[in-house]
């Protein structure tokens, strides 16, 4: 009777609940590192796999970066799916409200079951026309399908791997979704070069060991969920009842946070277009290579924008705008200046970075326009900051549409228009393009910060009204 009694306070209240609750500048630093530690890894290992691919020859890269997109597409559905479930979950940490907790995380279980199997049908049935009409040729078209065909068998294993990861930072329990991060990560590492050149399967190899690679990563948070269950949101399945009002608050974030990640796949397909016609599919190796190594550069404001989903939600659900606006403060400025240093040291080492990626001879002849793309990339990373971390602010607020039109407007709209202008308007070709998106997305990011802080302000001038602003 004595161990029931202590296991069902343990349940009610954990360490990271506790730091939800507590300092919101102590809460930026203590669960945005272990974030970004588990991103750091998963990003090194991006880079270990273009690395691998790499010597596949450049046509294998340019497949992947015409495969990327349709890849963003499904991650932004996931994505989305857990953010909003783990916003909505935040809010209800504050609030102090565990039924409420433990009811939005059965209904973005449910829901995430019913996406997978429509999504994982319409991949496999319509992935070779995908391609076809993204502008890839040749070759490129072929190595494309293979490699997605993968990733879309794969759907259930991304899911569930990403939805319970959110829970997990969600309930400000950061350490065991770094370990399970690392966990697939490492283990991708170790099978990219066995999967590609051992067993002979080439680019499907890479995506073969990433859905193997986070199949590892899903059955340790089963485990924790579902077995030992010891994590502070509790599963029970057989008294689900379906809440429509939980549903609504799940997709008021989910919905405009997969909607932003559909732009920002929309973005990189309508980028490929603008490319291919300026350059090549040379250009778009380039530009996909490039992104993976602005992957490592983003990471530490990756890891502190998921931390502020669930720091502003819990704040939200005390109704403690001053905490909100401290954490958003605290964490735009640590995030400034991390990037600040980085984009020094990548501007540095650009031609060195570049020379990791094109050693074959078929890749090496892109060497040189990828070190001035990773140059000129350099000039955007400080300002992301202030775009990125508001962003998810609003999400964790609950207004997922403010983040949705705040992305659209930077990716969507400014980043395609000034990259159109620079290159064909004003003429400048492809360093245009590059150009172009260093322009959309300071400028977008500037505007996204101005408006949290705007109404930031506004809640806590009206005695902290929600409708009054």
């Amino acid at each position: 009777m004595v161990e029931e009694k202590s296991f069902l306070v343990h349940k009610e209240t954990t360490e990271g609940v506790n730091t939800l609750l507590g300092d919101p500048q102590k809460a930026v630093v203590k669960l945005s590192i272990p974030i970004i530690v588990a991103m750091s890894a998963q990003t090194i290992y991006s880079l270990t796999d273009t690395f691998w691919v790499a010597g596949l020859g450049a046509d294998a890269l340019a497949a992947i970066g015409f495969a990327f997109p349709f890849f963003l597409i499904q991650m932004a559905l996931t994505s989305g799916l857990g953010v909003g479930g783990g916003s909505a979950i935040s809010r209800r940490i504050g609030a102090r409200d565990k039924t409420g907790v433990d009811n939005v995380a059965l209904h973005t279980f449910v829901i995430m079951l019913t996406l997978t199997a429509v999504l994982t049908v319409l991949g496999l049935a319509f992935v070779e026309d995908l391609f076809v009409y993204s502008g890839a040729a040749g070759r490129t078209i072929e190595l494309g399908i293979r490699y997605a065909r993968v990733f879309f068998g794969g759907s259930f294993i991304f899911f569930f791997t990403n939805v319970a990861n959110s829970i997990l930072r969600s309930e400000g329990d950061s350490k065991r979704a770094m370990q399970s991060m690392i966990l697939g990560s490492g283990l991708n590492v170790i099978l990219d070069p066995i999967f590609i050149y051992t067993l002979g399967l080439g680019i499907a190899g890479a995506a073969l060991a990433t859905v193997v690679a986070y199949a590892s990563s899903g059955l340790l948070m089963f485990y924790w969920f579902f077995i030992k269950k010891d994590t502070y949101v509790a599963f029970k399945f057989s008294s689900f009842k379906f809440d429509g009002a939980i549903v609504k608050d799940i997709f008021r974030v989910g919905i405009p946070s997969s909607v932003e990640q559909l732009a920002l796949a929309l973005t990189a397909l309508i980028m490929n277009v603008i490319i291919a016609d300026v350059s090549s599919t040379d250009g778009v190796a380039v530009y996909a290579t490039a992104w993976r190594v602005t992957g490592i550069a983003v990471t530490p404001l990756i890891g502190i924008s998921i931390s502020m989903v669930s720091i502003g939600g819990a704040a939200f659900g005390e109704k403690d705008f001053k905490k909100a606006q401290n954490a958003l403060f605290y964490a735009v400025k640590i995030g400034f200046l991390v990037e600040a240093a980085i984009a020094v040291l990548v501007f540095i080492f650009a031609p060195e970075i570049a020379a990791v990626f094109t050693q074959t001879e078929d890749a090496a002849r892109i060497a040189p326009e990828l070190t001035r793309l990773l140059k000129i990339m350099t000039v955007f990373y400080p300002a992301v900051a202030f775009g990125m971390l508001s962003a998810s602010f609003f999400q964790g607020a609950g207004k997922g549409t403010s983040a949705l039109i705040a992305t659209l407007l930077r990716s969507l709209i400014m980043t395609p228009l000034f990259a159109l202008i620079f290159a064909f308007g004003l003429n400048w070709g492809l360093s245009g393009v590059w150009w172009g998106l260093v322009a959309g997305t300071v400028i977008g990011s500037l505007i996204t910060f101005i408006w949290a802080h705007t109404y930031l302000k506004c809640l806590i001038r009206t005695d902290m009204s929600l409708k009054n602003c």
